[in-house]
């Protein structure tokens, strides 16, 4: 007889899709059991001038747009706050909960209601999946026409021996633009762009993810005056943001520079040791070529020079227009298309080069626009089951009543797990702010700490949570969720430790 070696098969982690799938499949189940239910809202109409409330059963009433209709309900935010358009969104109105009379949906509806929210998430998520691919497309074309690889054997000359230097200023300008204004799915442009660049450094694919995930997580976690956590969910809670300012800052540069030695001595050891990095041997081969860049001789064309030009500016046109002119996805996309209609009379590459390459850099990031919609189901269900309400209720009476510090911690843990499933900054302020906000009054703390509660606790979760950016951004580098975990759980440890710090020092500060 002969003996036969039995092949050990490797385990792998999961892909993203089936992350978000898994996620999704997860919270549908979970409509089986949670107790579907609503507060009432109240919106302004700016048309009209007046309230809309709508009651938990859907039911709609017009009141006047006065602060005596919002004393009435008991919704501590000027009117002023509504007009000016700063609180745009339903807010929640606190002790209106009630469970509404919704069947439950059988096998077959759940069924449907899963494939279905699938399909709708793609739909409602299409602007950002419009910027994606038509970024992909003029990736595909500065790639096509030599521009990244001589620009990088140029570039390499001139980061020799500052390496670390790329660490902290890109870091550096990512965590200040999320703690300012909120940049989040903005820096997926960043990716195709920097990847060679580190690589060049001797740094690893890893250490590109960590730069500007960690960059823009950390910083949004740490908002200072960001329009779309800190600042709307004070307003919502009916405190002035400035009040709180100084302590915040602190908390930011506490975060980021954490971050920021943590991502060195990694990215340090990778450059002295390539067999060190936590994706090595998926990347060996692939980006060595890399790594000897600088022994290439490059011709950078006039050609080259003006493709990259172009490109810069419209980086440089999305940053001035997200933070200074109120721009979406929408108007970003409008640039980077205008940017790919100059690049087809510049870039030197006759039309069957352009439109293939333009072509091919979409397809590459096919993956990243698709998984963005599928995350997009997991609102949609728990929207159209009514459940996210029902857990706002459960925890805001399971929270009231403790003692200050505990309270204050278990709210951190409490936005951790809203933030998970509601991944919308402004959606969940403005509905959980009203109804948290005065339990600070029943336990005798500052409203400021409830907002601190949920900007570190939402945008902690976002650091691993799976219906947020770490996937999309994992997918850039294609870089598994596993290698993720691994590279940064202490991080994640340290970071937690210091939000919980910051809370009790901010019972004392305020």
């Amino acid at each position: 007889m002969k003996n036969v070696k039995k092949r050990k098969k490797k385990h792998q982690f999961p892909t993203a899709y089936t992350v978000v799938i898994l996620v999704l499949l997860l919270v549908q189940i979970l409509t089986f059991f949670i107790p579907a239910g609503n507060y009432a809202t109240i919106q302004y109409n700016n048309d009209s001038n007046n309230f809309t409330i709508t009651k938990p059963s859907g039911k709609k009433i017009k009141e006047a747009a006065t602060q005596k209709t919002l004393n009435k309900y008991k919704v501590k935010i000027s009117i002023n706050k509504f007009k000016d358009g700063t609180i745009y969104k339903p807010v929640a109105i606190p002790n209106s909960y009630e469970k509404i009379n919704q069947k439950k949906p059988n096998l077959y509806q759940a069924i449907v209601q899963f494939l279905t929210s699938q399909v709708q998430g793609i739909g409602q998520s299409i602007d950002i999946i419009a910027f994606v691919l038509i970024l992909g497309g003029c990736i595909g074309v500065v790639h096509a026409n030599g521009a990244i690889d001589s620009g990088m054997a140029a570039l390499s000359k001139k980061i020799k021996g500052k390496q670390s230097l790329l660490i902290i200023l890109v870091m550096g300008l990512i965590g200040l633009g999320g703690t300012t204004f909120g940049l989040a799915e903005e820096t997926m442009a960043f990716y195709p762009i920097l990847i060679p660049v580190f690589l060049v450094a001797g740094f690893d694919r890893m250490t590109v993810v960590a730069t500007i995930f960690l960059g823009t997580s950390i910083g949004s976690m740490a908002s200072t005056i960001n329009p779309f956590s800190t600042v709307i969910a004070s307003n919502a809670a009916g405190i002035n943001f400035s009040h709180a300012l100084p302590l915040r800052v602190v908390m930011w540069l506490v975060c980021i520079i954490t971050g920021m030695v943590y991502v060195l001595i990694y990215a340090n050891k990778v450059r002295k040791n390539p067999k060190a990095s936590f994706v090595y041997n998926d990347f060996a081969k692939e980006d060595q070529k890399y790594m000897n860049e600088e022994a290439r001789d490059y011709n950078f064309t006039w050609h080259q020079k003006l493709t990259l030009l172009i490109f810069a500016i419209a980086f440089i046109t999305m940053i001035w227009g997200v933070q200074s002119q109120g721009w979406y996805f929408t108007e970003i996309s409008v640039v980077f298309l205008a940017a790919g209609y100059i690049m087809a009379f510049i870039s030197g590459l006759n039309e069957h080069q352009f439109v293939k390459s333009f072509v091919d850099g979409a397809g590459d990031l096919l993956g990243v626009a698709l998984t963005i919609g599928l995350a997009r189901a997991v609102s949609i269900v728990m929207e159209e089951s009514h459940t996210s309400d029902t857990i706002m209720n459960f925890f805001s009476n399971a929270v009231s009543g403790m003692p200050p510090l505990i309270f204050i911690w278990v709210m951190f843990l409490v936005y951790i797990i809203l933030g998970f499933f509601i991944q919308s900054s402004s959606g969940l302020a403005v509905l959980s702010m009203p109804i948290m906000a005065p339990l600070a009054n029943v336990v005798g703390i500052d409203r400021a700490s409830i907002i601190d509660a949920y900007n570190w606790g939402q945008g902690f979760i976002s650091l691993i949570a799976p219906t947020g950016l770490i996937l999309m951004s994992l997918m850039m580098v294609n870089i598994g969720f596993d290698k993720w975990f691994k590279f940064c759980w202490k991080l994640i440890v340290i970071e937690f430790v210091i939000c919980l710090t910051f809370l009790a020092i901010g019972l004392g500060v305020y």
